[in-house]
């Protein structure tokens, strides 16, 4: 084991030895924070339900679709606004700007247009999650040295040619950053949406748990999201590395 796992796995016995000993102390009250084994329990319930399952199935595809989204439409636009200078000078200020709105307050219009079901939240979702993949393909397509450019049109290679073997390439490493953040906004704002309001999905349970006083289940399924975003984390990670790999 690495000396960085360690100092994770070290970290995350502290503070679940911190949770027990704050709940077998009443340190807190039971209502705002559970003891462990009754979170667990209540884990342990919800997978064997129905419920559970399909509140997995809802969230994912939702944040999975919104994804796909972010990532179709950002990196498409970020390429499109760096064909041209005047483009780039004339839209990049607006689309960071944009990016730097609260897209939180404009969550009641995307109830508005498309109701309290997933679609609300897939689109906000992509929405959200759309701004860093473009700013990052913006800046990944832009800083590309341009005698990269020349030497492959000197060597007769086409447009095609040159998006694929040298313009890709050399701004993969920062597009990739800007996938990576807007995947993990797209988590967010999915989630974050269905607490606010929806009728199905992790967040609408979370608030509904929170709604009837029940804090157990109300963690259990906070664990299922810290789990989920860990292991999604690692994921990224992994696919990060092998990139700088090779």
């Amino acid at each position: 084991m690495s000396g960085a796992r360690a100092v994770q796995l070290l970290f995350a016995i502290l503070a679940v030895g911190l949770w027990y000993f704050a709940t077998e102390t009443g340190a807190v009250s039971p209502l705002f924070l559970p003891a462990p084994n009754d979170v667990a329990a209540a884990l342990i319930g919800l997978v064997r339900t129905d419920e559970f399952w399909s509140a997995i199935r809802v969230t994912l595809t939702t944040i999975a679709t919104a994804y796909a989204l972010a990532v179709i439409t950002g990196v498409l636009t970020g390429y499109a606004l760096t064909r041209s200078r005047l483009l780039t000078r004339a839209f990049e200020p607006l689309v960071s700007g944009a990016f730097a709105i609260p897209i939180t307050l404009f969550f009641p219009l995307f109830i508005l247009f498309f109701g309290i079901g997933p679609e609300s939240k897939l689109a906000y979702g992509a929405v959200y999650g759309f701004f860093p993949v473009a700013l990052n393909t913006v800046a990944g397509f832009a800083n590309v040295d341009r005698r990269l450019v020349d030497a492959a049109r000197s060597m007769g290679i086409g447009p095609a040619g040159i998006l694929r073997h040298v313009l890709f390439p050399a701004a993969f490493p920062v597009i990739l950053t800007g996938l990576r953040i807007g995947f993990f906004i797209c988590f967010a704002s999915v989630l974050g949406g269905e607490a606010i309001s929806s009728a199905s999905g992790i967040g609408h349970n979370i608030a509904l748990a929170a709604e009837l006083f029940e804090p157990a289940q109300m963690y259990a399924w906070i664990v299922c999201v810290v789990i989920a975003a860990l292991a999604l984390n690692g994921a990224v990670s992994a696919i990060d590395r092998r990139f700088h790999e090779t």
